[in-house]
């Protein structure tokens, strides 16, 4: 069973350094660019999803749009091809094999709800808030946001994701989960078992790949440790914006 996280592409809320929460921000031009490289990478890969999952923010949702049209329209490898071919001999349609590509909407898989500071620059937010900002600059600790969700409720959200994947999917499945950089921290953590979630800087379109023996997920015993059946395959992988 292969996860493939990715981060959308980038947005004009990036571009304009805007904390985007929840707040419905097109793709910029730099990120549709973006997200067709993305794409090439992926079909010269011959890494076709049978499932995908995407966030519905607009942003996350014109990323998976680009990959999906790429995938339905663009000429396959020659390797992927073979492969097509030999499955409509044993009497499937190759179309139907090689194209269909279903796409579930996933709240869960929504960015950070950041109450009053949606949409806001940092400067934006110091202006309005100088008062809450202060204290955000100046403490490690957690400040709720008025308006913004909990830490317990984000890894929540991420604990239940990542349970319906598992329940829902088997070795074979090769899925897509198209999400945003702080909800992938806690996504992350939780696939991993992790108690605490970690910092994670992810560019735009990064891949974060995992292998998983879906079969042996809920053994006890030693194969718990049994690093052939659970591989970090990717990490933060975005190579494909060099070219």
């Amino acid at each position: 069973m292969k996860l493939l996280f990715i981060r959308h592409a980038q947005s004009v809320g990036n571009q304009e350094k805007r904390m985007q929460g929840h707040g419905e921000f097109a793709l910029s031009e730099v990120g549709r660019q973006q997200a067709e490289k993305l794409a090439r990478r992926l079909l010269t890969e011959g890494w076709h999803p049978s499932q995908v999952y995407t966030s519905p923010l607009t942003r996350a949702a014109q990323t998976t749009q680009i990959l999906v049209d790429y995938f339905l329209t663009a000429p396959l490898p020659a390797a992927v091809s073979d492969l097509i071919d030999a499955t409509a001999m044993a009497g499937e349609g190759a179309e139907g094999v090689s194209r269909k590509i279903p796409v579930r909407l996933a709240d869960e898989l929504k960015e950070f709800q950041n109450g009053i500071f949606e949409g806001l620059t940092w400067a934006e937010a110091v202006s309005r808030y100088p008062d809450l900002c202060h204290r955000l600059e100046n403490s490690p600790d957690w400040i709720l946001i008025p308006g913004a969700e909990s830490l317990e409720a984000a890894r929540s959200r991420s604990r239940r994701f990542i349970q319906t994947l598992l329940q829902q999917h088997r070795n074979g499945d090769h899925l897509w989960i198209m999400t945003h950089s702080w909800i992938l921290q806690h996504l992350i953590a939780e696939l991993m078992g992790s108690d605490r979630s970690w910092r994670l800087r992810a560019h735009n379109t990064a891949l974060f790949e995992f292998w998983i023996d879906r079969d042996r997920w809920e053994r006890t015993d030693q194969n718990r440790f049994n690093t052939d059946l659970w591989q970090v395959y990717r990490f933060n992988d975005c190579q494909h914006l060099q070219s």
